[in-house]
């Protein structure tokens, strides 16, 4: 018999009792439309935790200066002054590093006409809006011409703005005074909000970092180094190539400790993604139980139709079917019931997940590959749990079955 006269016999059969099959069916819609759902809740929150921790700097890597001490004072991390500028012109040569820019902060009052405000002054390089991807909301970013000439210019971020200016005020060409000397501000950043410290982002002016060094505070090393690795994968190879650079520029002796940090946040980013797929597992495994509850559904409803059609079955192995042609046609007939139930339940899937992005504003994202994995589960629950049936019903002997009430 060929499998075309198998599939129309399987359509029939189960076009006879439609109400039953549709119920049949729908175990296996609501499983698989779960699924896919649970899937795309959980991969939509992942590639919005990753897209967040990019735009904080995913491949981004921190220098800083180490500790300094004088006498039995230590004043901590980031206050030696071996870090130079020297220093982060070899570490932007090295492989690995896409930007970089050197940093040297200090506090200030900053002043414009009868308004100020008191905040940080950020010295960086002209590097630092693509490590951070931080556009800007007016005018632009200093030019490395500003920073080679340690000019005064400057970047408002956008607390310093509204304080200063108000909102909506567009301040390129207006004139500062940060500690009493002239800045012309060039453009004013977008708002950033909190870093993942709770610190505010857009409380900060934003200057040449020479400008810093040589006009605010009079010295000549830099505080910190701020790089962005070419790739992800490539983080934490890159810091380790930074830190062996600066221990031969510094001549640390292989016994002595560094005198400067280098940290990376591949391992915050990890820890965050690592939970959503725990989630996006966890979901999808509660998800797959409907699956299974499903299968047996359908094992359940193929047993009792073996049972109704014993006198059919045993007329067709009376006749010359093989116990493998039966086999077969309750197999198929699973595997036709699983298959609707599959497409269906994939399209109420999607259905669902839109409408989730669309009235809830959750992100989703449907891969082809959760879709792939769940009719091909679908299709193989049909399979494991329409074998017993079928091997029922290929296992009748045709006197008996041609007997049966």
């Amino acid at each position: 018999m060929s499998f075309l006269m198998v599939l129309r016999i399987a359509i029939k059969a189960l076009a006879r009792n439609k109400m039953r099959t549709a119920l049949t069916m729908l175990g296996m819609i609501i499983g698989v439309s779960a699924v896919i759902t649970m899937v795309a809740l959980g991969t939509g929150a992942q590639s919005s935790i990753e897209s967040q921790i990019q735009a904080a700097g995913t491949n981004m890597i921190m220098v800083s200066a180490g500790n300094f001490q004088q006498g039995g004072v230590r004043l901590g991390q980031g206050n030696a002054s071996s870090l130079t500028p020297e220093d982060a012109a070899a570490i932007r040569d090295l492989a690995g590093v896409q930007y970089l820019a050197a940093g040297v902060n200090t506090r200030a009052q900053v002043v414009a006409g009868n308004l100020n405000w008191g905040t940080q002054v950020q010295g960086t390089d002209v590097d630092l809006p693509f490590i951070r991807s931080w556009p800007e909301a007016y005018g632009a970013f200093f030019t490395p011409s500003d920073v080679a000439t340690a000019s005064k210019v400057a970047v408002l971020g956008a607390v310093v703005h509204e304080q200063l200016f108000g909102a909506g005020f567009d301040p390129v060409g207006e004139i500062i005074r940060i500690n009493n000397q002239p800045f012309t501000v060039v453009g004013v950043m977008a708002s950033k909000g909190q870093s993942g410290m709770g610190q505010d982002q857009d409380d900060v002016v934003l200057v040449p970092y020479t400008t810093v060094m040589k006009k605010l505070r009079g010295i000549t090393f830099i505080q910190s180094i701020t790089v962005s690795a070419a790739s992800a994968t490539d983080t934490s190879a890159t810091a380790d190539r930074i830190s062996n650079l600066l221990r031969v520029r510094h001549k640390i002796q292989p016994d002595e400790p560094d005198d400067f940090m280098v940290r990376t946040l591949e391992e915050m980013a990890s820890v965050r993604v690592q939970a959503t797929e725990t989630m996006t597992a966890l979901l999808a495994g509660i998800a797959g139980v409907s699956l299974l509850v499903g299968g047996i559904g359908i094992m359940n409803i193929m047993l009792v139709s073996v049972t109704e059609r014993t006198r059919e079955i045993g007329l067709r192995m009376a006749i010359g079917a093989k116990g493998r042609d039966v086999l077969l046609q309750f197999i198929v007939e699973a595997v036709v019931l699983s298959a609707i139930g599959g497409s269906i339940g994939i399209a109420l899937g999607l259905g669902v997940a839109r409408g989730v992005t669309a009235w809830m504003s959750w992100p989703t994202s449907v891969t082809a590959g959760s879709v792939a994995v769940a009719f091909a589960f679908a299709a193989m629950t049909g399979v494991f749990f329409g074998i017993y049936p079928a091997r029922k019903a290929a296992g009748l002997d045709p006197i008996d079955a041609l007997r049966f009430e």
